[in-house]
This record gives structure tokens, C-alpha cells and sequence, in this order.
């Protein structure tokens, strides 16, 4: 009778009867199904789940439990017993020596057979591995015969509990199944569906492999598992009483073929590449791995470690192919299915429910999975459509890498040209211009985002070296800072994005939910871009000045110390207040400058969810450094002494820029947070970007309108000053220079002073819309006004001016002013 005919039968009361041990597992089941229709069948099962069929709760590390379960077995059953098929057993992945390997799979089984020898029993049947014995080499085949020689702690205690079922069994027959790894279509063992998973995720370590590929491991069907134990217990009389058999399926794939099917099957690719690794090398970034996961959030909160552990990777060349002739031979048995004929069917089951299949096989679903289904899209089709873009975007931009090589080869060739004779400088150009040239030639693929990111990072370097190495030439100085510019730019700033999930990159708002306005659009950066080049330019020059490279800076109104001959600029660039760093602060500004400049360009229209940090750091380089420089042209005069025209222009600029900078920030803020309470894990949000809630269509082209309406949005999109701000910031203006209109005393001029930058730096940042609260700050300073003429004793006209600007102040800080645009559950901040 075939395996399908037998499970539509079930035993009458009169069949005998066979114990399955372990019965309410995915195995269990399979093989007391396939039993029932000849056998009645009687489970034991530390969880006595429902199942079709009875079950006795007991655990198997305890004596006393086990022979409890089979007293109740006698009392119902009877002492009769045709076949015990131990499956129960303790397994984890970790490797590791666990008490439970010798409390249930020894001592458990120890306790049960003892437990039987009370009983009439005719046949014990054990599930052993075949990892018990030592692997062969590509070609060779196990048999029952090979050497021993299990290599982690599980197989070591099934190896063990087979040298009990041997010294326990008595007049009990025994047979023991060294099984291969069971899998179906809907179950795989777990190395089989991680592979799957990695390869589907095009995750990096589905690339490697510790070992050679030429290695496999034999697979057994679950059906076939369930026809040899029925056959065992079948041909229980005739089976010799210390039988010892194989089964699996004798001609295993090698993981470069397994990788191979497993790559068509989801992408279509046929050769799935695979790069052999040192065995010792992966066991160690495994070691690495583990050691760094307790440090990253999401494995955190799920309580997750690496799968592959490093005792895995050492066993990389490990060969288990198999000669099946006992089993053939004594149970007339064969596998009637292979592995390579079910991976369409099991690769069909992971593209029909994707999660469902991560969650069926304990594997956390990426976020780009969970993002997709949220979003309504289906998983693979959303995926293959992501491949398809990237590929296409990056071969319409390859021409920048080629550019990038080039400018590797400028940078090799141009230290004689221009006159660079400091040897650093030298080394340095030609060092940076070959690592441009190899990363620009390896960004060519379209899969090699490490390689844009690595040229980013040189590109910085070449930003940094004049400042490091304190270059006098000018030439030098202008070379390094243009190409580093350039190769990040070229290298990041072009499409695709470096960096977005599928989910991010297909699905999602252009608009934030509940906003009126896209805070990443093209006329909300240009601004900042055009006011960071005003700063630019400002730094470098007076890094110029700085690195020895100009005898002097221009300077119209500030004159320095009558003893030193500097004028203000010059004495405020060369102050120890300056000099404090460690590199020019000129060039250190310029630097900031640029890479405001390069993370205003990077990214398309929705990164405010597509890149979330790469806003966030756009922020930072702009809010806080925005403020530390105000802080430091505030103490000018009150520490060095004078003023300088060149820094206050450039820390207007830097001012001028954070009402344009505050509402996209804001939005990512709003989207990491939205994501997180949604379930997803922050930090993969933060790097990778997410889907969002909201109307997925694309907002249209910011430049296809005329000139007038595009400069509109440039400068009044979230930012808007009415009427009580701009005279707020015409009442800080005039604190900066009573010492001057009203001749006001040294400590009064300089109360003035300060209280009027915050003032100014107050009315930027409550000049964006989402940071309109901002302006009570001014009326802290308002009262400052009113109360410190009284404190230094202030003439009658500085008296009248503080407490005159310090009652306007309180009083225009009140008004909000229009709000014109909308921005989500921020709203209700804006007061």
C-alpha cells in the first residue's frame, strides 16, 4: 500500500500498538500519520499538544516521569507494545555543550528504555544523525561502517545515546536510523533555510562559503522518513536485533550547485557566485559577529544571534554522501524524492507569502519585506522592480566613475605640474589618486555600494590632508579640495542612492503624512546650498591666510591692537583662540561648508524617509555648528577685542541657514519615530529609510515651472517672517553697536552685544514655520534688557534704550504670525 493510500486509513482498536516519542513535532506528526493505518499509534511528548491521535505528557530528563507516563500507557493499552520510535530530543544551533544534551537525548533515552523493560516489546527504533560519522571526501560515499567523529555537541550526544541504547536494551531488538536532514516543502532544516533566505535577501554572506564548494550535505525528505520508519516497524521481525541503517538520499548537491538552483529560482541568476573563504578566517568574523551583536539594537530587542556560528564554518569541507545499500537492502527502501526536484516547489511557496516563510522558519523577515506587505505591494515583484531600476539608473550614471578614474589619475600626475614639493603631500596625492582609480573601477558594478562609499571616504581624506599636513602651497591646498569634492560627489551625489531598502526606494510619499509640502525638495535645498558656498569661499580664504599661503586679508572696517599690525580679521584668524585647533579652523570650516554642500546635493526628492541620516547629519552640520559659530564671533570682541568682516559674513551665512534646514529634519525625525512605534527597528530605518503611510505618487518635477515661482519656494517654503520677527531682528541688529550710537559703557556694550546675537540667532531659527516657538526665547532676553542697565548703572539713554528694547522684545514675541504650511503631528508644537 502506497504512503498516500495508508494515510487515508486509520488502525482499528485490535492493530498493534507503536509509541512515538516526540509525536506533536513537524517530524512526530509525519511519521505517526504514516503508522496510523496499520498501527494505532500513542504518543509521549513533553507537551501533550492536540494531535490526532493520544498523547502522554512526560519528560524525558526525568526517571520518575517517564515511568509515571508509561504506567498510565499499561493501565489504557496493556503491556503489548510492537515498536517505540524515539524521536525526542534536546538540539540548538549554537554549537555549544548544553545540560540537555545529556539530560534528554542520553539520559532521556536511557530512562525510557529502562522504563520498557517492564514491558512486551518487540522493536525500539532510534533516530540518530548521520553527522555521528566522520565526513568523506567529494566522490566517496558513508557507510555504516565509517569512523566516528561528530563534530559539535549534538551529534556527539546522539553518538552517546546510541551507546546506550546498546548497553540498555536488553532483549528489546533495537534499529538505529542515521537520518540526513529532513526537509518538505513548507519545513527545511536550518541551514538550508537560511541559505535560501540570504541568497533571497542578496545578502553579503550568501556570497561566501568556508570551505569548499564542492561539498554537500545528503537531504532526506520527510516523507521518505515516514515510508523507512514505517518499513522498520513492518519488517520488525525479520530486521537483525542490532540493526544499524543510513537514510537519505544518497547524492547530495554541492553547495555550489545548491547555490546555483537557489539563485535561478528567486533571481534568475544561473551562477550564483561563490567565494571560498579560509576556514579559520570565517570562524573568526563569526567570532567577530557574535561578539558585536549584543551591540546593535534590533538583535537586542529580538533576543537574536548570528545563525552561522563559528563551528559551522570549520566544518565548511565537510562531505556526507551516503551508500544506502543496508537500507535497501533490509527494508527495501530508497528515497523516492531529491532535494533538486523540490527547491522550485519550496522557492514557489517563499515567493507566494515571503513572511509567512521567514516566520514558518524562525527567521526574522527583513524590513524592506514587512514594509512591502504594508505597503500593498507584493514582495518579490517589488523587489525584482528595485534590481531593475538600480541597474538601469547606475548604467545611465557609470560615466561618473569613469570621471572618478580619471580624477585618480590627476591626482598621480598633477604634484610635479603644479609645484608640490612636500613629500607628504606627494605620497598622499598618488596614494588617494590609486585608491580612486581601484574603488572608481570597482563602483562599475552595480551591486558595489561599498565601493561608492569608500571612495566617499577617500575623498574626504583628500579634504583633510593640506589641513593636516599644513601645506604652504596654494595649488596643493586648491587641488586636494576641488578633486576630494569632486570624487565624493561623483561617486555619491548620482543616482541611485547609495544606501535605501527596496521598500524605501518603490514605495512611499514623496510628501510626509499630514504635510502640505515636501521638506526634501529641490528648492528647499537650494539655499542652503548657495549660502554654504558664501561660507565656502570665506573659509578657504581665510585658511589661506592661516596655512602661510597669502601675506594678508581684506578687512574694510575693523582695525586690530594699535601694538600688533594685523587689522581685525587678521589678529581674530591668528588668535589663540583660533589657533587652539589643531588644523586650521578656516579650513576645518571649509571642510564643513563642503560637506554641507555635498549632503545637500545627495539624495533624491523623498530622502527625508529614502536617507533619514544623511538629513539628520545635514542637520547637524548646520543647527550646531550654526551656533558654535555665532558663540564664537559673539566673544570676539569681548576676548580678542575687535571684530572681523569676513567672519561675521561668514556666520551670517551659516545662520541664514537653519530655518531652511529645521523642516526636513524634523520630517526624518518624525519618520524614524513613526517607523519605530510601528514596529520596525530604528536603526535599520535610520540607515536603510522605510515605506511610509501616505499617497505613493510622485510629486512633479520643482524645476518644470517659471524661473519666478521656483525662487518663491526657494526662499519662502517653511520659512516666513512676519512682521513681529523682522522687528525683532532690527532691535537685535541695533544691540550690536550702542557701544557706538549711544557711546554705552564697556560691560553695558558688551551685555548689548551678546543679548543682540541671541536675539538674531533666536529670529533665524523661529523664522522656519516648525520652529516658531523658538521666538519666547526672546523674551528671556527682553527681560535681560529691562533689568541689566539697572545692574551696571547705565546712563539715563542706555537705561532708556534697554528697557524700551527689552519691552518690545517681550511684547513682538508674542504674536505668532502666520502659520502657511502644514507639518503632521507637529502642528500642535507650533504655538
Amino acid at each position: 500500500m502506497s504512503l498516500r493510500a495508508r494515510k487515508l486509513n486509520r488502525a482499528g482498536d485490535d492493530a498493534p500498538i507503536v509509541i512515538v516519542t516526540g509525536a506533536s513535532g513537524n517530524l512526530g506528526r509525519a511519521i505517526s500519520s504514516a503508522l496510523s493505518c496499520e498501527y494505532r499509534v500513542v504518543g509521549l511528548d513533553r507537551n501533550a499538544a492536540e494531535v490526532p491521535f493520544p498523547t502522554f505528557a512526560t519528560d524525558f530528563s526525568n526517571a520518575a516521569a517517564v515511568e509515571l507516563a508509561l504506567v498510565k500507557f499499561r493501565e489504557r493499552y496493556g503491556s503489548r507494545i510492537a515498536s517505540v520510535v524515539h524521536l525526542a530530543a534536546y538540539f540548538d544551533q549554537s554549537g555549544q555543550d548544553h545540560p540537555l544534551y545529556d539530560t534528554v537525548n542520553v539520559e532521556g533515552t536511557r530512562h525510557l528504555l529502562r522504563a520498557l523493560q517492564a514491558f512486551e516489546v518487540d522493536q525500539f527504533v532510534y533516530a540518530s544523525t548521520l553527522l555521528v560519522h566522520a565526513p568523506c571526501k567529494p566522490g566517496e560515499r558513508i557507510t555504516e561502517d565509517q569512523p566516528f567523529e561528530p563534530a559539535y555537541a549534538y551529534p556527539q550526544s546522539k553518538l552517546a545515546a546510541e551507546r546506550v541504547v546498546e548497553q540498555e536494551c536488553g532483549r528489546i531488538p533495537f534499529v538505529t536510523l542515521r537520518l540526513a536532514g529532513v526537509y518538505d516543502r513548507d519545513h527545511l532544516i536550518p541551514t538550508l533555510a537560511q541559505q535560501i533566505a540570504r541568497i533571497h535577501q542578496r545578502d553579503l554572506q550568501g556570497y561566501f562559503y568556508a570551505g569548499s564548494p564542492l561539498t554537500g550535505q545528503s537531504m532526506l525528505h520527510k516523507d521518505d522518513l515516514a515510508d523507512a520508519v514505517h518499513l522498520a516497524v513492518d519488517r520488525r521481525a525479520t530486521l537483525p536485533p542490532d540493526a544499524v541503517m543510513l537514510i537519505g538520499e544518497p547524492d547530495p548537491l554541492s553547495y555550489d550547485t545548491l547555490q546555483d538552483e537557489i539563485g535561478y529560482l528567486i533571481h534568475g541568476v544561473e551562477d550564483w557566485p561563490t567565494l571560498r573563504v579560509p576556514k579559520p578566517l570565517a570562524a573568526a568574523g563569526v567570532w567577530g559577529l557574535e561578539r558585536l551583536e549584543p551591540l546593535i539594537p534590533d538583535a537586542i530587542d529580538r533576543g537574536e544571534k548570528p545563525f552561522i556560528r563559528p563551528y559551522m564554518a570549520m566544518m565548511g569541507d565537510h562531505h556526507y554522501a551516503l551508500d544506502i545499500w543496508r537500507a535497501k537492502t533490509l527494508l527495501g527502501w530508497e528515497p523516492k524524492h531529491r532535494l533538486k526536484d523540490e527547491l522550485p516547489e519550496m522557492i514557489a511557496s517563499l515567493r507566494r507569502d515571503p513572511v509567512s516563510w521567514y516566520q514558518r522558519h524562525g527567521i526574522t523577515p527583513p524590513d524592506w519585506l514587512l514594509s512591502a506587505q504594508e505597503a500593498g505591494h507584493e514582495p518579490d515583484t517589488l523587489h525584482t522592480g528595485y534590481v531593475l531600476a538600480r541597474r538601469e539608473e547606475h548604467g545611465r550614471y557609470r560615466w561618473a566613475h569613469f570621471v572618478n578614474v580619471a580624477l585618480g589619475t590627476w591626482l598621480i600626475t598633477s604634484p610635479p605640474l603644479i609645484g608640490v614639493t612636500d613629500s607628504r603631500m606627494i605620497a598622499s596625492d598618488m596614494a588617494a589618486g590609486a585608491l580612486v582609480i581601484a574603488l572608481a573601477l570597482a563602483s562599475m558594478a552595480w551591486r558595489a555600494t561599498w565601493a561608492r562609499w569608500a571612495t566617499g571616504v577617500v575623498g574626504i581624506w583628500l579634504l583633510f590632508a593640506p589641513l593636516i599636513f599644513w601645506t604652504t602651497s596654494g595649488a596643493a591646498y586648491l587641488n586636494d579640495t576641488l578633486v576630494g569634492t569632486l570624487v565624493i560627489g561623483f561617486a555619491l551625489a548620482l543616482p541611485p542612492e547609495p544606501g535605501p531598502s527596496p521598500a524605501a526606494a518603490m514605495t512611499g510619499p514623496d510628501i510626509p503624512p499630514g504635510w502640505t509640502y515636501n521638506p526634501s525638495a529641490w528648492t528647499q535645498r537650494l539655499p542652503i546650498i548657495a549660502l554654504a558656498l558664501v561660507g565656502l569661499y570665506v573659509s578657504r580664504y581665510l585658511a589661506a591666510y592661516q596655512l602661510g599661503q597669502i601675506d594678508g586679508v581684506w578687512e574694510p572696517f575693523f582695525a586690530g591692537s594699535a601694538a600688533d599690525p594685523q587689522n581685525g580679521t587678521e589678529e581674530i584668524i591668528t588668535s589663540p583662540l583660533a589657533e587652539a585647533w589643531p588644523i586650521s579652523d578656516g579650513g576645518l570650516g571649509g571642510i564643513t561648508y563642503i560637506l554641507e554642500i555635498l549632503t545637500g546635493v545627495v539624495g533624491l526628492k523623498a530622502r527625508w524617509r529614502t536617507m533619514p541620516w544623511l538629513v539628520i547629519l545635514f542637520g547637524l552640520l548646520i543647527v550646531p555648528l550654526s551656533v558654535t559659530s555665532i558663540s564664537f564671533v559673539i566673544i570676539q570682541p569681548l576676548v580678542i577685542g575687535t571684530w572681523g568682516t569676513l567672519t561675521l559674513i561668514g556666520a551670517g551665512a551659516m545662520l541664514l541657514q537653519i530655518p531652511f534646514a529645521v523642516d526636513e529634519l524634523i520630517a526624518s525625525l518624525q519618520f524614524v519615530r513613526r517607523r519605530a512605534q510601528a514596529g520596525r527597528n530604528w536603526l535599520r530605518v535610520l540607515l536603510m529609510g522605510d515605506t511610509d503611510s501616505g499617497d505613493d505618487k510622485s510629486t512633479s518635477d520643482m524645476f518644470d515651472r517659471p524661473l519666478g515661482a521656483i525662487v518663491r519656494d526657494s526662499v519662502t517654503g517653511g520659512v516666513s517672517l512676519p512682521p513681529s520677527l523682522a522687528l525683532s531682528a532690527l532691535i537685535g541688529a541695533w544691540l550690536l553697536f550702542t557701544r557706538l550710537t549711544l557711546g554705552s559703557s564697556d560691560a553695558m556694550a558688551n551685555a548689548d552685544h551678546v543679548l543682540g546675537f541671541l536675539v538674531l540667532t533666536t529670529v533665524s531659527i523661529a523664522a522656519a514655520e516648525a520652529t516658531r516657538a523658538v521666538r519666547f526665547l526672546n523674551m528671556g532676553f527682553g527681560a535681560a534688557l529691562i533689568v541689566l542697565p539697572f545692574w551696571y548703572g547705565a546712563p539715563i539713554a542706555g537705561l532708556m534704550n534697554g528697557v524700551g528694547c527689552g519691552v518690545a522684545l517681550i511684547l513682538l514675541s508674542w504674536p505668532r504670525g502666520p502659520i502657511l504650511q502644514r507639518y503632521g503631528r507637529w502642528d500642535r508644537l507650533i504655538v
